[in-house]
């Protein structure tokens, strides 16, 4: 198994090489209102700053189409991450105008009350042959990611998780190098995601735990 890992919320260039040297697949972008949000000319001045071979995600809440081309283009992503239920056919319009190589990824909550439509979602996305990869994150009233609440992995196990590698489930939400590890052997996903679990505060990744994290996600994945 190969494990996809992507370290969100990245605000510097520090914290942007720290995780690609830590061993991580992806570094995210907030693009949306957050602490953690940068402006295209930010996050165009630390991917300049990144080797090619790591990938760069944008993060969107509630855009306009046209701001996502801006950013992809300035900015030189390669991914794009819509962090809401945007319209079915936003995927497909992306990559005709982006290029077929952008890696786009839908975000869906699981949590209580949203259990069946979050598996109705997934079974759709999943034959999206323009959606690269369906990130299961939780939700809270205030915060539509980067909460540092986990969910039920257990039953997500046994209800959205199925057949996780293969369509591309990414699991974030909650996760910490001490925990990462459990989650990785409950679902057995594509890939892990983790924003607030490898920060000082919203903005500021730990060195120490980004380390960690990526090591102990890399290590649960061999046994």
């Amino acid at each position: 198994m190969s494990l996809w890992i992507k370290i969100c919320g990245n605000t510097s260039a520090a914290d942007a090489l720290l995780a690609v040297e830590a061993g991580a697949d992806a570094v995210g972008f907030v693009f949306a209102a957050s602490p953690r949000r940068v402006t295209e000319s930010e996050a165009a001045g630390i991917i300049k700053r990144l080797p090619r071979t790591v990938e760069k995600i944008g993060v969107f809440v509630e855009a306009r189409v046209e701001e996502i081309y801006s950013a992809v283009r300035i900015c030189h992503l390669t991914g794009v991450q819509l962090h809401w239920d945007a319209a079915a056919d936003l995927p497909a319009r992306l990559k005709s105008r982006l290029g077929h190589e952008l890696r786009v990824m839908r975000v869906l909550h699981f949590g209580e009350g949203a259990v069946k439509r979050a598996t109705q979602q997934v079974a759709t996305y999943a034959e999206n042959p323009s959606v690269n990869g369906l990130l299961i994150d939780s939700r809270t009233a205030a915060a539509m990611g980067g909460t540092g609440v986990a969910y039920d992995w257990k039953r997500a196990a046994n209800t959205l998780f199925k057949n996780a590698e293969a369509r591309k489930l990414v699991v974030a939400g909650g996760l910490t190098p001490e925990n990462v590890g459990e989650a990785i052997d409950a679902l057995q996903p594509w890939g892990v995601d983790v924003v607030s679990g490898v920060e000082t505060e919203p903005g500021r990744k730990d060195p120490l735990k980004v380390r960690e994290f990526v090591m102990r996600a890399r290590a649960a994945t061999k046994k």
